[in-house]
């Protein structure tokens, strides 16, 4: 097969990582294949000095990707699955999952106190309200200030003095060759990351069957299925960057799947927990299994709260 790939991807340093990941991916699957990155600055890379939370949420890292996929510019756009709606633009897909890297969070601390020891008072840099929530349940006495910008900003920042500490994704430290830097990671179930948080998705036109096939031999098939019960309970509760919504789903034995679940206020004074099994081969089951159990313990009123915030 000889053919150009034109990948869509931003232009930070984890984006770029990524994407070139999976061209080397789709080079080494099929030999006379080549692939041209095509970076792109989306709206949300532009506006840093604003929470995501006020300016739209995790679609501003797509949209422009999106419309070159949508215009032909571009045949396929690799994403950070966390930073991907539940809810698809129409007429597009993702077409494979690669397998998942470590998809917790991790946390940085400037003189290597963890989230326990971190001294009363001490800034802790984040932008997502998911870790704020979590964050703020456990420790009311820390001081959440705004941090937005790539991997590497959000570090210099740290060395900087801007912050005592900050919370950041795992997946991404290990990427950029940064995962020294790690003070202690924050693993499930006890502090939960986002839904396909550690995920690289391939994105391209539903009606583009060269394309679909042509990615389809990179799709891992377990790791969509685990994503498929943390975006669906996403969808169900309308999960954005507005609402603190945290899933993990992790295989158990006998071809089951655990959900672990969690929504928060994003002062961490109200946070609902669950956990739901379903089997492997209908995973959709565990999310709507998790949300009727977090609806009935009153998510929704905390949901309502949080829009109520985030429209202020």
């Amino acid at each position: 097969m000889s053919a150009l790939i034109r990948i869509a991807t931003r232009k930070s340093a984890l984006a770029i990582w990524q994407a070139r990941h999976v061209a080397e991916r789709l080079e080494a699957a099929r030999p006379g294949v080549s692939v041209e990155l095509l970076p792109l600055t989306t709206q949300g890379d532009r506006m840093l000095d604003t929470p995501l939370a006020r300016i739209g949420g995790k679609g501003l890292f797509l949209k422009e990707l999106e419309r070159a996929l949508l215009n032909g510019e571009a045949d396929l756009a690799v994403h950070s699955m966390k930073d991907v709606p539940a809810e698809m633009t129409a007429g597009l897909t993702i077409g494979a999952v690669l397998e998942r890297a470590n998809p917790f969070d991790a946390w940085l601390s400037s003189d290597g106190s963890d989230i326990g020891t971190l001294a009363a008072g001490s800034r802790v840099g984040t932008s997502s309200l998911r870790r704020q929530s979590q964050l703020l349940a456990r420790r009311p006495d820390l001081r959440v200030e705004s941090l937005r910008g790539n991997v590497n900003t959000r570090v210099e920042r740290l060395d900087d003095g801007q912050y005592d500490a900050i919370i950041v994704a795992t997946a991404g430290l290990q990427r950029l060759g940064l995962a020294g830097r790690i003070t202690s990671e924050l693993p499930a179930p006890e502090w939960l990351p986002a839904p396909a948080q550690g995920v690289i998705g391939l994105q391209c036109r539903a009606d583009e069957q060269r394309i679909n096939t042509l990615i389809g031999e990179l799709d891992h098939a377990p790791t969509r299925q685990l994503i498929r019960a943390e975006r669906r309970l996403s969808l169900r509760l309308g999960g954005s960057c507005q609402l603190p919504l945290a899933a993990y789903a992790q295989a158990t034995s006998g071809g089951l799947i655990t959900l672990h679940a969690l929504v928060g206020s994003s002062d961490g004074r109200s946070i609902l927990r669950c956990e739901a099994v379903a089997s492997a081969d209908a995973p959709e089951a565990a999310a709507e299994e998790a949300a009727d159990a977090l609806l009935a313990q009153g998510a929704d009123a905390i949901i309502r709260a949080e829009l109520e915030i985030a429209n202020r």
